[in-house]
């Protein structure tokens, strides 16, 4: 039998978010967020719920810390809520805020589990929102501030830091497509909101690195694998890989190109002027010295990744066109198709054409609708799959050269699923919502052991 060896070094965690989770959403003085206001609002929800009790982490979180200590993760990826230590997004900050993120750290570091701390996981003070958002070139300025706050006070302790969670969904998910808060659907304002947020990244580092000597500094970003629907030769396959070169550009490389210090690539740029996107071009929005500020120099890249987008040229030739009838695979409960080779082609694109000096996953994992059997466990088959496939996957991308030095599963627990509500369960923890017991499933004891073990049986 095949095993994979991982380092000894290689980082096993587990990961959640601050809207997702904490709950609290009113309380010690927290400010109302962008997902406050959007989950509050009739239809935006698919099952019309919200984050204001989510699996009650705020009050919860001693015994979610001893949860995650008796799992065996070594480190935990968590968000910080911006509104819960400014609740304006800038000016007077709420003290019972930044203790709540103290105590916390605190808890993790004494149950010997290594914090890795998310500045912003899209839960933007509605008050910046006001005043146009991410749409808003001050917005980064007071996103640096939030940094300075929140490293002077968790510097000495945490010493992992992701700025900005997926520029592309805090942008164009957002903006354009409006699927999540603040849910417009405007594509200029959509491109002012990705730079805006690529800047406040690249304001914050520096930042960071001052009040908290020796740390190390990331941005995560979501990428999926783009796969042309027909190949050549196929008639339709020249078209089929435009399409595929120009969402590419859509939702990979219009945040890989520039936070590895080659700006924004020059067909996207030309596609979004012919699409009236860029109505006064890039000068817009893009100042003297921003493409600089966005390239700081990272310690590590956080990825996240679900699945492939599988593409086929647009009926009306304008762009691209999903082809999910070309995608015969597996699928999770999120419609998401299971492949797993696409993380590994991507862990090996970053290396071979970015040179990327330090990868982790920062997400993975799967949604199934599982719960407790009459033997009260959770038996989760399929999600032990996915993971062992991914887990794979990253382990051939390391004997390939990619320098992949960690992996976070996604989630610690089921939680609130942003637009899904609670109708979709990514977690390795069963959560009750009306009673928050915590049932842990099967494949967080096969996570536990491959961490154990350091090593996969294939």
């Amino acid at each position: 039998m095949t095993q994979y060896i991982f380092p000894a070094d290689f980082v096993w965690g587990s990961a959640t978010s601050s809207y997702q989770i904490e709950g609290a959403w009113n309380e010690d003085g927290k400010g109302e967020s962008i997902w406050d206001r959007f989950a509050h609002t009739p239809g935006k929800i698919k099952d019309n719920s919200n984050g204001d009790v989510a699996c009650d982490h705020y009050h919860r979180w001693p015994e979610d810390v001893q949860l995650i200590k008796s799992l065996g993760f070594n480190a935990y990826r968590f968000s910080v809520a911006w509104p819960r230590v400014f609740p304006d997004g800038r000016g007077a900050i709420n003290p019972p805020g930044v203790d709540f993120y103290n105590r916390l750290v605190d808890g993790l570091l004494e149950a010997g589990i290594t914090p890795y701390a998310t500045l912003y996981h899209w839960d933007l003070p509605q008050a910046l929102q006001d005043e146009g958002g991410w749409g808003n070139r001050a917005t980064a300025e007071a996103f640096a501030e939030y940094a300075d706050v929140v490293s002077r006070a968790l510097g000495d302790r945490v010493k992992n830091w992701i700025t900005i969670n997926e520029p592309w969904c805090v942008s164009l998910l957002s903006h354009l497509i409006g699927a999540h808060a603040p849910g417009l659907h405007d594509g200029p304002l959509a491109l002012r909101a990705a730079h805006h947020a690529l800047l406040a990244h690249g304001l914050a580092v520096p930042v960071l690195r001052a009040n908290s000597p020796g740390a190390e500094v990331a941005i995560t970003l979501n990428y999926t694998h783009p796969t042309p629907a027909t190949l050549a030769p196929a008639p339709t396959a020249a078209a089929d890989y435009s399409a595929t070169r120009l969402f590419d550009g859509f939702f990979n490389r219009w945040f890989f190109d520039p936070v590895h210090g080659r700006d924004y690539p020059a067909d996207m740029v030309t596609y979004y002027t012919e699409q009236g996107f860029l109505p006064n071009g890039m000068q817009d929005f893009v100042q003297p010295g921003d493409m600089e500020i966005i390239a700081a120099p990272t310690d590590y890249l956080g990825v996240n990744y679900y699945t492939r987008d599988v593409i086929k040229a647009a009926p009306d030739g304008s762009g691209w066109a999903s082809a999910p009838e070309a995608a015969p695979l597996e699928r999770t409960d999120m419609d998401w198709e299971i492949y797993p080779d696409g993380l590994y082609s991507l862990l090996c694109r970053l290396h071979f054409d970015y040179q990327t000096p330090k990868i982790i996953i920062t997400e993975n994992g799967a949604s199934y609708p599982d719960g407790p059997g009459p033997d009260g466990k959770v038996h989760d088959q399929k999600r032990i799959d996915y993971l062992r496939s991914h887990f794979a996957a990253v382990a051939r991308a390391r004997a390939a050269g990619a320098p992949v030095a960690g992996y976070f599963v996604w989630s610690l627990m089921d939680n609130f699923e942003w637009g899904e509500g609670y109708l979709q369960r990514f977690g390795t923890v069963w959560v009750d919502f009306e009673t928050q017991a915590r049932i842990p499933k099967e494949s967080v004891l096969f996570v536990g052991e491959v961490m154990q073990a350091n090593a996969l049986d294939a």
